[in-house]
């Protein structure tokens, strides 16, 4: 594991990471998505598609990455783009989970692979709007517990900063994003995913131009079960874009 110290906006990021076939030309970079790090991306995937050097990333405020400062996905994808800089690095292939995934839409690599990537409104169910609404209520009141009582299960334990980076990215419209992107696009979901659910994939792959969705079994973890598959279908689908 290594790590790097990354400035931006006058700001001190140290991002923890690892390099897996390091002897490698051709770049895979690979995200995780909120509330994990990049061990998880790892335990899925060190083991395939030999032909890449991977590049594991702990995002700020994640795993062994520190976070200090208030920011939105546009501002992650900043400093991704500055550490790979700093590393000496341009991927070809950008995989990201989740969150992870609007990080990766955003740099704009030749190949992107989606999996259950966030980024697409959903209906709330009425219990959760009828606790959104009797937060906005109480909020005024300075009331102590309020936050511990409606806060998201994503968001327990955080701190400010990163509480404040929550709200920012958590329900933002990526819709515009996804139709700017020129990424040849590999959207593998999970088809039993209740936190991105299938038919998020299915809008994805209609923004986005050059894209392919695969839905396969499972919640929104799948990629554990079904990682062969997957970099199978990376080393066949991105072969052309290889640099």
């Amino acid at each position: 594991m290594a790590s790097k110290e990354i400035h931006y906006n006058e700001s001190l990021f140290q991002l923890s990471y690892e390099i897996i076939n390091p002897t490698q030309s051709k770049v895979l970079l690979v995200l995780h998505g909120w509330g994990s790090n990049k061990e998880i991306m790892k335990q899925a995937f060190s083991k395939t598609l030999p032909e890449y050097k991977h590049i594991y990333l702990d995002l700020p405020g994640f795993g062994n990455s520190r976070n200090e400062s208030i920011l939105t996905t546009q501002e992650y994808a900043k400093i991704v783009a500055l550490f790979l800089n700093a590393i000496n690095v341009k991927p070809t292939i950008a995989m990201g989970h989740s969150f992870g995934g609007k990080v990766a839409t955003l740099l704009q690599t030749p190949c992107l692979v989606l999996l259950s990537s966030a980024g697409i409104l959903t209906v709330k169910p009425w219990s959760v709007r009828v606790k959104i609404a009797t937060f906005k209520l109480l909020k005024p009141l300075g009331m102590k517990k309020i936050r511990e009582l409606f806060v998201a299960p994503d968001a327990k334990h955080m701190s400010h900063e990163m509480y404040e980076t929550f709200k920012n990215v958590v329900d933002e419209d990526f819709e515009a994003s996804f139709e700017r992107s020129k990424s040849k696009a590999l959207c593998f979901w999970g088809k039993e995913d209740t936190a991105t659910p299938l038919y998020t994939g299915e809008k994805i792959a209609t923004l986005i131009e050059d894209a392919t969705l695969y839905p396969l079994d499972g919640d929104h973890f799948f990629f554990l079960q079904h990682a062969h598959f997957i970099a199978q279908t990376i080393s066949t689908q991105c072969k052309e874009h290889e640099c």
